[in-house]
């Protein structure tokens, strides 16, 4: 597994900037006034549970947003130029170019009825004034580049030729085919086996220093996020819950939900072995339209209290950046020991 390096942060605005997002579906708010930023280089990793909200959040960055869905207010601004309101036209030339995406399933995003090399042509021509012959010799460096062995023969199989993992670097291909500036992973590891998802995220990695791009990683794997990402956003029935440094979450999480997480997780030790220990379960389940009153993790919280239920926790900024929604753990005596992280 290669080192993680940070890349050096400009003085000026972030690379990506969502503000308060919330989508809508109907009068129904899966995303409710989500922020967060982006650096140039880094990689920022949101988690949580199927049903937070973080594939619409990743879905309304790239105007894709499933039948139904609206940005009903927030702002979503990449390099200094608000995108939630660009023409058809505009947010196309955005998508592919300096914003690529890998979706969780690249069976079902991959045209099983073009070759893979066509599919990365398309992408490429679409966004690059090439000829067909330079957009395929580009094809197969990308595809040299995400280590596909043999690309000169690959090139012209279809994508039901190749195993998952292999797949997976398509898509990764097709992603980055014009070097953008964000990419996006939406899940990037789903349903393969952990020798490959090693590989995959260390080819992720990457090339987010070789093209010096920022990476958005969608996952609910903590094991990911504590080797990869350098901030971590957990999010919860569409809102932020918490923000912090892996290091800082693993080792003193401060929301109830964060804490959850990681006791329901397998713990890896200082030589990656996992630590031995019971896993607990987080009691009930996520409701991402829960209402606008009260804690919406009060259902399933052992630190409950009576006023969680009157109104949404507001995230309380303390050093670093730290950011948490939960006042009863930032009580004054738990205050000190949280603004020295």
């Amino acid at each position: 597994m290669s080192e993680h390096f940070i890349l050096p942060r400009g003085d000026g605005p972030s690379l990506l900037a969502v503000d308060d997002l919330r989508v809508a579906f109907g009068e129904k708010q899966p995303v409710k006034g989500i922020s967060f930023e982006i650096n140039e280089g880094e990689t920022l990793a949101i988690v949580g549970e199927s049903g937070s909200g973080k594939s619409l959040t990743a879905l309304s960055i790239m105007g894709l947003l499933p039948a139904g869905g609206t940005i009903a207010h927030g702002s979503i601004q990449f390099e200094g130029r608000e995108i939630t309101t660009l023409a058809p036209r505009e947010a196309r030339a955005l998508r592919g170019g300096s914003i690529g995406m890998i979706f969780q399933e690249p069976m079902t995003c991959l045209n099983p009825v073009m070759t893979i090399g066509a599919q990365i042509i398309e992408a490429l021509r679409q966004h690059q004034s090439l000829s067909r012959k330079a957009a395929r010799a580009r094809a197969l460096e990308l595809l040299d580049l995400v280590r596909i062995p043999d690309p000169h023969r690959r090139i012209d199989d279809f994508p039901y030729q190749l195993s998952g993992g292999m797949r997976q670097r398509v898509m990764i291909a097709v992603a980055v085919a014009c070097s953008p500036r964000l990419l996006i992973a939406d899940e990037p590891t789903t349903a393969l086996d952990v020798t490959i998802q090693a590989q995959v995220l260390d080819l992720i990695d990457r090339l987010r220093r070789e093209l010096s791009m920022a990476v958005l990683l969608i996952t609910h794997d903590l094991g990911v996020v504590s080797q990869w990402a350098d901030r971590v956003v957990v999010m919860y029935a569409g809102r932020k819950v918490e923000q912090a440094r892996p290091d800082a979450m693993f080792g003193n999480p401060l929301h109830p939900y964060t804490r959850g997480l990681l006791n329901a997780s397998p713990r890896l030790g200082d030589s990656y072995n996992y630590i031995d220990g019971p896993l607990y379960e987080i009691p009930g389940s996520i409701s991402s339209l829960a209402g606008d009153r009260g804690c919406a993790f009060a259902p399933r919280c052992a630190h409950v209290r009576a006023g969680c239920r009157d109104a949404v926790p507001a995230l309380a900024t303390l050093s670093h950046g730290r950011q948490v929604a939960c006042p009863v753990l930032l009580s004054e005596e738990n205050r000190v020991t949280a603004v020295d992280l």
